[in-house]
């Protein structure tokens, strides 16, 4: 059987429209996907205890965004762009494909602010400047830019090929605007001025979120690409795209982590990936035009830069940017935009004076809305007391004061053991439980009573690491009931260094576990010995142990005091 040719026009452009659509969707869903690392990366670089909001808000920003950007975005930009208020669900099924590859690069946008605001801000208040942000702030800006083409110098349009600066250079200042209104986190600078290092709960997480990201936006600019046009393959395009996106992003890890280097001493891991990022934020505006040696310059500069901008800010704005993510996407990407005609490929450019021109136009003005806009927004906020959570719940911690969970249960919960053992007991002798009816008329070998008949307390100071161990000696020892707490403090365990995008930190305050023992009916000096033997490792830092006498005791349930109700 022959296979069938195509023989008309309009069958050879229905091919050409089904194959880049279904490109679209594909990159659609990479950059959807990037949401996964957002929330990675953004949780891995607060405090375990607002690990919940971040992800709650990650979460929130896609649902409540795209939504929004259906009924009302879509609508907006048209009027921007010059076309009248067509919301996306007065279109055709056809159509939802562009609503729905625009809003995933809206999203992005937005997500980016939650970084900034980490730790302190109202998820209320967040929510809220996502809505105006998807209906209002973003589309005003695609308006003026990819849908309406009104930024330009003469006839030399602004150029931002996959959202460069109208993506990330916008959601960066977004960001940095917000977390400048809301002020910093508590305990964030010190009285003088000097700043606090907070690090985050876990480098792993903001790691592995990098990794999502850069894989993701892959769709962001490969995926800006056509497959077909012009019933040509556009290889030409496409291997540009994908040659200077990997480039300035190798670059900007290796930039990043040379100056953090340079400064401490030591490659900062963050700085690399945060580097790795401000790469890609740069490259963003540029990659179908760059040569392959201007994907090294800007990758390279945006990687540079991130230190320097983040103690910037840090240091002499008195900014909180909890995420840094106005040196990983606003500043980076507004260099990578700017570039534009220093580093484009042979042909490209006419006059790189007028290119510039258009260039710093752009940015000026898609600056200048999002400040103002956002500044607006959170200034209102701040002044219906709308913005921020009260000093106990920062204190408590998101996750507790905004949604009622602990991210990490195991580690602190009140009605959980923290060496997540079982409350079974094991016996000295193989059986399964101790027997718990110890009789209090034991009678020691000289005729007196344990602890010569007063209550102790015994309360000892010990590793997080060797409580299970103690539980065990102290069953064996006939001591199972005890109290256990997770404290921190400081003895003759020495101070550790630590270090936070290229910040050092000492630590000297070592995380411990208090355990409360109290006995009447057995020796204190026994219960002491089963904890040492199951606390000692032979490293300064094993804790101590203390004994103490107890003045009464009171069984709530039966009423028993003294001995009897221990």
């Amino acid at each position: 059987m022959e296979p069938t040719l195509l023989q008309s026009e309009a069958e050879v452009e229905m091919l050409i429209d089904s194959i880049n659509y279904m490109w679209i969707l594909v990159a659609t869903f990479l950059i959807f996907f990037m949401h996964a690392g957002f929330a990675m990366l953004e949780a891995g670089q607060v405090r375990s205890k607002n690990v919940a909001n971040q992800l709650t808000k990650n979460l929130l920003t896609w649902s409540v965004g795209v939504t929004v950007f259906f009924l009302i975005g879509v609508g907006v930009e048209g009027v921007v762009a010059g076309d009248g208020f067509v919301p996306a669900f007065q279109g055709d099924a056809a159509g939802w494909l562009d609503w729905l590859y625009g809003a995933v690069f809206a999203m992005t946008a937005a997500t980016i602010v939650s970084g900034a605001v980490a730790g302190r801000a109202k998820l209320r208040a967040y929510v809220s400047y996502t809505f105006l942000l998807a209906a209002v702030i973003y589309p005003v800006v695609t308006g003026l830019t990819w849908a309406g083409e009104h930024l330009a110098y003469g006839d030399v349009l602004f150029h931002d090929f996959a959202g460069g600066m109208i993506v990330h250079g916008m959601g960066g200042i977004a960001g940095l605007t917000a977390a400048w209104v809301l002020g910093p986190r508590m305990d964030r600078y010190n009285s003088d001025g000097s700043a606090n290092v907070i690090p985050g709960h876990s480098l792993t997480f903001a790691v592995l979120g990098t990794l999502i990201l850069a894989f993701g936006w892959y769709g962001f600019n490969v995926g800006t690409s056509a497959i077909i046009g012009e019933g040509a393959f556009l290889g030409d395009q496409l291997g540009r795209v994908a040659l200077t996106t990997t480039a300035a992003m190798a670059c900007g890890a290796m930039g990043a982590g040379l100056v953090a280097w340079l400064k401490t001493g030591k490659v900062d891991t963050l700085y690399v990936a945060n580097g790795l990022l401000a790469g890609l934020a740069a490259i963003t505006a540029i990659p179908d035009t760059t040569a392959w040696w201007g994907a090294f310059v800007v990758g390279g500069l945006a990687g540079v830069q991130l230190p320097l901008v983040f103690e910037f800010v840090e240091q002499y704005l008195k900014i909180d940017d909890v995420c840094a993510v106005f040196p990983v996407h606003g500043s980076a990407g507004v260099l990578g935009t700017l570039l534009f005609p220093f580093v484009a490929a042979p042909g490209v450019v006419d006059s790189i004076a007028n290119a510039f021109v258009a260039q710093v136009i752009g940015v000026v003005v898609i600056a200048a809305w999002t400040i103002v806009a956002t500044g607006v927004i959170w200034y209102a906020f701040k002044a219906t007391g709308q913005a921020r959570v009260s000093p106990e719940h920062e204190r408590d911690g998101l996750d507790v004061s905004e949604h009622g969970v602990d991210t990490y249960p195991e580690f602190g919960q009140p009605d959980v053991a923290t060496d997540g053992g079982s409350d079974e007991v094991i016996r000295a002798d193989g059986g399964e439980r101790l027997d718990e009816s110890r009789s209090s008329s034991e009678l020691r070998s000289d005729g007196g009573e344990p602890n010569d008949g007063e209550i102790k307390m015994v309360t000892a100071i010990v590793r997080p690491d060797r409580l299970g161990a103690i539980k065990q000696s102290l069953a064996e020892a006939g001591a199972p009931s005890l109290t256990v707490t997770n404290v921190s403090g400081r003895g003759s365990q020495p101070a550790k260094k630590g270090q936070w995008r290229g910040e050092e930190y000492t630590v000297d305050l070592h995380q411990k576990v208090k355990i409360e023992c109290v006995v009447a009916d057995i020796p204190a000096g026994e219960v002491v010995d089963a904890i040492r033997e199951g606390a000692e490792t032979g490293e300064p830092g094993d804790g101590k142990i203390f004994v103490m006498p107890v003045e009464s005791a009171t069984q709530i349930r039966t009423g028993k005091t003294g001995r009897d109700a221990v």
